[in-house]
């Protein structure tokens, strides 16, 4: 049987097509093996929201090349998108796809089994204006499904290089969303996270059709107990999305919003579309509708401009904001987009600094929140056993507004809804008690313990907010 191995790096939307990438070769025939063995083919899908990215992508595939020199090498992603020609001139790799026509990716292995010439398959994505079909019925080792709505970013942020990347906004067609959904559920999921490149912008190209009206069509999607959005633009929470958020009973309480900076002068460098002002008004609006909701955040440090007194400003915004965690990074130059030339870069150890004062708030306000919730009962999906200890008796899952609860438990119950009660209160990992063991065994999903993922541990399931979209992990 021919073999195949995948290595992903970069964003939660890079492991989702990596998923989709295995279930063409799947359908095949071919098994998977792991990316450190022997293969007949090696998929390596790429990163460049970062200099780094392309760095740790080159490694990876000269990597692949090193393990057998025979096998076909095939890079796809991000970097492969927008440097095919640099990666073509690494020796031994066979086909470049890019972030479109990966459907094709088959087709285009069996003529390098007949013809081992080099095949660059990248076109100019800026053109592309149609949403690229590929599903994936099941996620190896999930309890949650990741369902992708659309792709690519109308924004041109100046730090970022994903548009040029992953194309112009291009929303998936809502009955093929919808249609995915029920397959997912009839799999046995009961949480599907909607994620995408710029999933709040979902139905932006469409006609008569909206974010909010695809929230309402997936909240009668019989079976489905939890829809989540892996990310959204304060200005993408809509009076229409509130009214959903508000009235749906399957909508969990989290957002993630992104902030990307709490001072109104670098947004406007960032060329965000947003005040901090008007940011926190829809915070406010969010809090009033959906009490006891989570908001997340992505926070950039040391963007290029920004002075202490900037960033002092910024810190006490996020505090009054209150947000239940916040993803801190430090600024990164990305070759090739504006933030990278523009004068006044902060420096190494200003910014590190900033970051570990950041990260610091952002524990005491996720300690504050998970604090609120001690002595509630909330319903918990459990997905694993607490840090992969299968004989620790303990198995630790996600509330609706998005808590990491611990509690002693059956593996039998990963993936079904569990009653806990909230008795301890931490910054990453909250302990519970069981209260109301689920009811009956799930079908499908629910009470299979699952093969590993592809090669999840081996690539970064974060990336530099605002570049490619950080969903959920």
């Amino acid at each position: 049987m021919a073999t195949v191995a995948f290595h992903t790096l970069g964003c939660k939307v890079n492991f989702y097509d990596t998923e989709a990438i295995w279930q063409l070769f799947k359908h095949e025939g071919y098994e998977q093996v792991d990316f450190e063995s022997t293969a007949d083919i090696y998929v390596i899908n790429t990163c460049t929201v970062t200099n780094t990215g392309d760095k740790k992508s080159r490694q990876m595939i000269r990597r692949a090349i090193r393990r057998n020199p025979e096998a076909i090498v095939a890079v796809t992603g991000c970097y492969a998108q927008t440097s095919p020609a640099e990666i073509l001139a690494i020796p031994g790799v066979d086909l470049v796809i890019g972030t479109q026509d990966r459907d094709k990716i088959l087709t285009y292995v069996q003529q390098l089994q007949a013809e081992r010439e080099p095949i660059n398959a990248v076109r100019n994505i800026m053109k592309t204006r149609a949403f690229e079909e590929l599903d994936v019925p099941d996620f190896a080792d999930r309890t949650r499904a990741f369902l992708k709505i659309q792709e690519g970013c109308n924004n041109f942020c100046t730090f970022c290089i994903i548009p040029w990347s992953r194309g112009l906004m291009r929303s998936r067609e809502p009955q093929s969303v919808l249609n995915q959904a029920r397959m997912l559920v009839d799999a046995g999921y009961q949480e599907i996270v909607l994620t995408g490149i710029h999933t709040g912008g979902y139905g932006e190209d469409m006609e008569d059709y909206s974010l909010a009206k695809l929230l309402w069509d997936l909240d009668k999607v019989e079976g489905l107990k939890r829809i989540r959005i892996s990310s959204i633009e304060a200005s993408q929470i809509t009076d229409e999305v509130l009214e959903v958020l508000q009235h749906s009973d399957k909508m969990c309480r989290h957002l993630h919003i992104p902030l990307q900076a709490g001072n109104d002068e670098v947004l406007k460098r960032m060329r965000r579309k947003y005040t901090t002002a008007e940011f926190a008004a829809k915070i406010e609006h969010i809090h009033r509708i959906m009490p006891g909701v989570a908001i997340t955040t992505d926070v950039i440090v040391g963007f290029p401009g920004e002075t202490d007194e900037m960033f002092r400003e910024g810190y006490r915004f996020m505090e009054r904001m209150g947000f239940s965690e916040m993803h801190v990074f430090p600024y990164s130059k990305r070759t090739g987009t504006p933030a990278a030339r523009m004068e006044d870069q902060v420096d190494e150890e200003i910014k590190n600094a900033r970051v570990h004062e950041l990260i610091d708030l952002s524990e005491r306000m996720q300690l504050a929140y998970a604090e609120r919730f001690v002595g509630e009962v909330l319903e918990i999906i459990p997905e694993r056993d607490f840090k992969g200890q299968p004989d620790s008796g303990l198995i630790m899952g996600y509330s609706d507004n998005y808590l990491s609860v611990v509690f002693e438990g059956s593996e039998d119950w990963i993936g079904r809804v569990c009653r806990v009660k909230v008795t301890e209160a931490h910054v990453n990992d909250c302990r519970g008690e069981i209260v109301e063991e689920p009811r009956a065994a799930a079908t499908g999903k629910g009470a299979l313990r699952l093969a590993s993922p592809l090669n999840a541990a081996a690539g970064s399931n974060d990336t530099i907010p605002g570049q490619a979209e950080k969903a959920i992990v």
